[in-house]
C-alpha cells in the first residue's frame, strides 16, 4: 500500500446503534432493519460494536449474537467493521479474531484503559496491539479518542503503523485531529493506509483537508455526509463546503446535544426501529432535545424519516 494508491476501505462507515426493546431485551428485527437503512442510504461499510452502539451496556453473549446477526444480514453487501476493545491483550485478541472468522472486514481497537485513572504505558500498548496483530489477518483501526485518556503521538502511531502488520488505520477523534492527522501522514508515509476522521463528522472538512479517505459517523444520516466526502474526493471544495454547511446543524446537534441517542431518536421517528430505548442507567434524550433534533432533521429530509413510512 502507497500513499498514492486506493486503500482496501474509504468513504463513511457510520456506526450502527444497537437496537434494544423497551424492557432492554435487544431487538434483532430492527436491528437487521437499521443496517437494512444504513446500507440503502449510501453507506459505503458499517461498524458494530462501538461506543455509539452502547458497546459497554452489552454482554459478552450478545456481543456474539449482535456480530453473527450483523454479518449474515449484511451478506456481503458491504464491508462491517467490527470493534473488539478490552483493556486485556488475550481478551482483544481472541475477539478480534472471533469477528474475523465470522466476517469482519477490519476490527476496531482502543488503546488499553479502565476506568478514568488504569492506563498503561507506551511499551505494553506496542505489545498489546503486537499481539492482536499476531491473532488475525485483517486490519486494525485504533480509535484514538479521549474516551480512552491514552495519549497516543502521531510518532507513535506511525511507529506502529510501519513496525505492526495489521496496524494500518486510524480513527482520530482527539482535539486537533486535523492537525494529527497531518502529522501522521506526514511520518507514517505508506504505512498509513487510511487516515479517518470521527467524531459525527464535526471536524470533517478540516480533516478530509487533511488527507482523510474515510470518516466514521453516526448512522442516522449517511445519504447526508456521503455527498460531502464526494465531493471533496472530486477536487470540488466549494461543494465540499456547501453542502458540509448545510448538513452541520444536524451534525452538531449530534454531536454536542444528543449524542448516542440521536441516531435511535431519528430512526424511530422515520419508522426503522421499533423503540429507541437506551438500557440503563444511561437516561433518555431530553424531550426538548429530542423535539429541537426531529425539527433540524425535517428541514433537511434524510432518508431516515420516510425510509419505513
Amino acid at each position: 500500500m502507497t500513499r498514492n494508491s486506493k486503500p482496501r476501505y474509504q468513504g463513511i462507515f457510520p456506526v450502527v446503534p444497537t437496537t434494544f426493546t423497551e424492557t432492554g431485551e435487544l431487538d434483532l428485527a430492527s436491528q437487521k432493519r437499521a443496517i437494512d437503512f444504513m446500507i440503502d442510504a449510501g453507506s459505503d461499510g458499517l461498524c458494530i460494536l462501538a461506543n455509539f452502539s452502547e458497546q459497554f451496556s452489552l454482554s459478552d453473549d450478545e456481543r456474539e449474537v449482535l456480530t453473527r446477526t450483523a454479518l449474515e444480514h449484511v451478506a456481503g453487501r458491504v464491508p462491517v467493521i467490527v470493534t473488539t476493545s478490552h483493556y486485556g491483550t488475550q481478551v482483544c485478541a481472541q475477539r478480534s479474531r472471533r469477528a474475523q472468522d465470522m466476517g469482519a472486514a477490519m476490527v476496531m481497537v482502543m488503546p488499553p484503559y479502565h476506568g478514568a485513572t488504569f492506563r498503561v504505558p507506551e511499551p505494553q500498548i506496542y505489545e498489546f496491539f503486537t499481539r492482536v496483530s499476531d491473532a488475525i489477518d485483517i486490519p486494525i483501526m485504533i480509535q484514538d479518542a479521549p474516551a480512552a485518556g491514552t495519549v497516543l503521538s502521531p510518532a507513535f502511531l506511525a511507529r506502529m503503523a510501519r513496525e505492526i502488520e495489521q496496524v494500518s488505520y486510524f480513527k482520530m477523534e482527539t482535539a486537533g485531529a486535523a492537525t494529527k492527522l497531518r502529522e501522521l501522514i506526514r511520518l507514517g508515509g505508506d504505512a498509513i493506509e487510511g487516515p479517518w476522521d470521527g467524531e459525527e463528522a464535526i471536524t470533517l472538512l478540516a480533516d478530509l483537508d487533511a488527507g482523510a479517505t474515510g470518516s466514521m459517523t453516526g448512522g442516522a444520516f449517511p445519504d447526508g455526509i456521503r455527498p460531502i466526502i464526494e465531493a471533496h474526493t472530486q477536487g470540488q471544495p466549494d461543494l465540499a463546503f456547501e453542502r458540509y454547511q448545510r448538513w452541520l446543524p444536524l451534525i452538531n446537534h449530534e454531536n454536542r446535544q444528543g449524542g448516542i441517542l440521536t441516531a435511535k431518536a431519528l430512526m424511530k421517528e422515520g419508522g426503522v426501529i421499533a423503540c429507541e430505548a437506551s438500557r440503563h442507567p444511561l437516561p433518555p434524550m431530553h424531550p426538548d432535545t429530542r423535539r429541537q433534533l426531529i425539527d433540524i432533521a425535517r428541514r433537511l429530509d434524510p432518508l431516515v424519516l420516510h425510509w419505513g413510512r
